[in-house]
C-alpha cells in the first residue's frame, strides 16, 4: 500500500494519524499502521500503547500471521466524531454531515444566493442551523466553492462563479460557528476525499478531473494535493483553446476557455446551434437524445471529448500522474465523451505516457459536500500544515493533541 497520506512526522502528529487511520480503513494491524503511514514498528508500539491508556483505541481479535505470533487488531473505541460538509454553488448549499470512515449520515440542500450583501453571513447561518441539530461531536466544517482560496486555513476566496473577490469565508464562519473551519477549492476537496477513501490509498500522485458546469482539475502530487501559489492550482477549464469564428465567452472574464467550449453552458450552446436540442434544452436533453441515437448530439459529445482528451494530454505531460480520476456532473453521459476523448487523449500523449489509465467514477451530488466534509477528516495526516491552526483544532477536538 502506498503511503497515500504523506510522511507522517514523529511528534504530535503521530497520534492524530494513527486514529484518523483506523477511522478511515477501520480495524488494522499494528505492522499494517506502520506501513502505511511510514512509521517504525517501535513507534506504533509506544502511540498505540498510549492511545489505549487514554482509551481512544482497543485491541481487538487476532488475524493469522503467515509466521510467529498471530496479529492484533488495533480499533477505535468509540465515534471520534463527525465533520460537517458544505458545498457552495450559484444557487444552492449542499450540506453532509460525515463520520470518520466517510459513511454519509445526513444530507440537505439550502437555496442560497451567493450575490446577496450578507450571502457568507447567510452561509454561516445555513450551517449554524446544521450544527445545532447535531447530537455528536463536532470535529469541524469543510467547504468547497467554485474558485481559487489562497489557503485552507486562511479561507480568503476568489470565486468569479459566485461574484465573490478576496471574501473573507473562513474567518466570518469561523467567527459565527465557533468551530474550526477549512475552505478550499471544491475539486480540491474532491481530491483529498480520494486520499482517505479512493484511489488515493493506493497512488500518491493522481488527477481528479470534473466535467459538469465547469471544467476542473486536483492535483495531487507525493501525497499531497498541490495548491499553487496563490491557492489557484488546476483550473484547467481557463486552459486557452481555439476554435473557429468568435471566439466564446467564459465565466472568468477572458475568451476561448475550454471550460466556454465544453463546460455545460458551452455544450448547450453548440448543441442548439447543431439543432440537436431545441432552445430550451438543457444537458439532460441532449444525453437523452444521445442515448436515443441521435447523430447530431453524439457528435456534440464527440468532439467535446476530443477537445477534453487534447488539453487533458498536456497537463499529464505537465505533471505525469500515475492515473486520472474523472467525476463530476458529466459523467452521466460519459460513453458518449469517451468516442471522442480515447483516441484524441492517446493520440495526444508521448510514448511513455499512453498507457496512463483513466477511472471513470460514479457520482452523486453529495460527493461535493462529503469532498469539503473531508478537508476535516484529512487533519489527522496534515504533515505538510495545509490546515495551520485549524488542522491543530480538528486533532484537539479528536482528542489526540
Amino acid at each position: 500500500m502506498v503511503n497515500a497520506q504523506g510522511p507522517i512526522p514523529r511528534g504530535d502528529l503521530v497520534p492524530s494519524g494513527v486514529v484518523g487511520l483506523l477511522g478511515t480503513q477501520g480495524p488494522t494491524s499494528r505492522a499494517e499502521i506502520a506501513r502505511a503511514l511510514g512509521l517504525s514498528p517501535a513507534t506504533v508500539t509506544q502511540v498505540t500503547k498510549d492511545l489505549i491508556a487514554r482509551g481512544l483505541v482497543e485491541e481487538l481479535e487476532s488475524v493469522p500471521s503467515t509466521g510467529g505470533r498471530p496479529a492484533r487488531l488495533i480499533g477505535l473505541v468509540t465515534d471520534a466524531g463527525v465533520a460537517l460538509g458544505a458545498k457552495v454553488t450559484a444557487d444552492h448549499v449542499a450540506v453532509v454531515t460525515v463520520e470518520l470512515d466517510g459513511t454519509v449520515r445526513s444530507s440537505s440542500s439550502h437555496d442560497y444566493d451567493p450575490a446577496a450583501d450578507d450571502a457568507i453571513a447567510r452561509l454561516g447561518q445555513i450551517l449554524a442551523k446544521e450544527i445545532a441539530e447535531l447530537d455528536d461531536r463536532l470535529l469541524g466544517v469543510g467547504v468547497g466553492v467554485p474558485g481559487a482560496v489562497d489557503s485552507q486555513a486562511s479561507g480568503i476566496v476568489d470565486a468569479p462563479t459566485l461574484g465573490w473577490q478576496a471574501a473573507p469565508v473562513g474567518p466570518t464562519l469561523r467567527a459565527a460557528l465557533d468551530t474550526p473551519v477549512l475552505v478550499d477549492n471544491d475539486v480540491n476537496t474532491l481530491a483529498a476525499a480520494e486520499r482517505l477513501y479512493g484511489i488515493g490509498r493506493d497512488h500518491s500522485a493522481y488527477l481528479v478531473v470534473t466535467i459538469g458546469r465547469g471544467i476542473g482539475c486536483g492535483i495531487v502530487v507525493d501525497g499531497g494535493i498541490y495548491r499553487g501559489a496563490n491557492g489557484g492550482a488546476g483550473e484547467i477549464g481557463h486552459i486557452p483553446v481555439f476554435g473557429d469564428g468568435d471566439l466564446p465567452p467564459c465565466t472568468c472574464g477572458s475568451t476561448g476557455c475550454l471550460e466556454a467550449y465544453i463546460g455545460a453552458a458551452g455544450i448547450v450552446r453548440a448543441a442548439r446551434a447543431r439543432k440537436a436540442i431545441g432552445p430550451r434544452g438543457t444537458i439532460s436533453t441532449l444525453v437523452r437524445a444521445a442515448g436515443n441515437g441521435d447523430v447530431a448530439a453524439r457528435k456534440v459529445f464527440e468532439q467535446a471529448g476530443a477537445m477534453l482528451g487534447r488539453a487533458l494530454a498536456g497537463v499529464i505531460h505537465t505533471v505525469d500522474p500515475e492515473v486520472v480520476v474523472l467525476m463530476g456532473e458529466g459523467v452521466d453521459g460519459w460513453e458518449f465523451w469517451q468516442t471522442g476523448f480515447e483516441p484524441s487523449f492517446r493520440r495526444s500523449l508521448l510514448p511513455a505516457r499512453k498507457d496512463v489509465p483513466v477511472v471513470v467514477e460514479p457520482w452523486t451530488e453529495d460527493q461535493w459536500a462529503r469532498g469539503a466534509a473531508s478537508l476535516v477528516l484529512t487533519s489527522p495526516f496534515d504533515s505538510a500544515g495545509n490546515g495551520g491552526e485549524q488542522s491543530r483544532l480538528v486533532r484537539a477536538r479528536m482528542g489526540t493533541r
